[in-house]
């Protein structure tokens, strides 16, 4: 189903996105994180008013960050949706570089299946009908070898044997362009969430709960 997104729901999409770098020359596709904590609770003012936010668990996803740098469609159209991006690989690494990785301390359940606390790799299919996130415990390198046979680049030799979670997403139609790769939680609460994803004017969401 396509949503038309407002611009709120955008602006809480693309917030919280971090570029790290280090060096004078940044990346073309710049490093990123994306973060919910869950779980913690907020103390009682003191005298000055303030709380103090304690006890919380964090749910991140690291990734690269690609630009269009003036493309357009950049998913592309019919036979050709998605190649544009996948690069030869069977699905997406939801970026650029290194396969995207989400790392959570609770538990979670998305698409009915029960995640535990650990680092999942992060994969989308794309269709133009619609596209499915997809988590998976497939070995990855965390710099490129092309020697290494046994752990995964990107989406470069994805194994869908380590799939744990495939799960169709929402899609929308963001209200403007979306120049930056963005990955975000939106629609939080100690109960889980959605994790979203825009790039130009296609946006897609997945929602999670916290499992017990």
């Amino acid at each position: 189903m396509i949503r038309k997104a407002s611009l709120l729901g955008l602006s809480l999409l693309l917030a919280g996105a971090v570029i790290a770098s280090a060096q004078d020359k940044k990346p073309l596709s710049p490093a990123g994180t994306a973060a919910a904590m869950v779980g913690g609770k907020w103390s009682a003012p003191d005298k000055d008013g303030d709380r103090q936010y304690s006890g919380g668990k964090w749910i991140e996803v690291s990734y690269s960050r690609p630009m269009l740098r003036g493309r357009t469609n950049i998913f592309g159209k019919g036979a050709d949706y998605g190649k544009a991006v996948n690069g030869g690989a069977p699905v997406w690494r939801a970026g650029a570089n290194q396969t995207t990785r989400l790392t959570t301390e609770v538990p979670l359940v998305i698409g009915g299946k029960k995640l535990a606390p650990g680092s999942y790799d992060v994969f989308v299919d794309l269709k133009e009908t619609g596209w499915t996130l997809i988590l998976s415990t497939q070995p990855t390198q965390d710099k490129y070898d092309p020697k290494d046979k046994t752990k995964i680049w990107g989406s470069y030799d994805y194994d869908p044997k380590f799939d744990v979670v495939r799960v169709p997403m929402t899609m929308m139609t963001p209200a403007v362009s979306v120049d930056q790769w963005s990955i975000g939680f939106v629609d939080m609460s100690d109960a889980g969430g959605k994790l979203a994803m825009a790039w130009e004017k296609t946006a897609a969401v997945v929602p999670f709960t916290i499992g017990q």
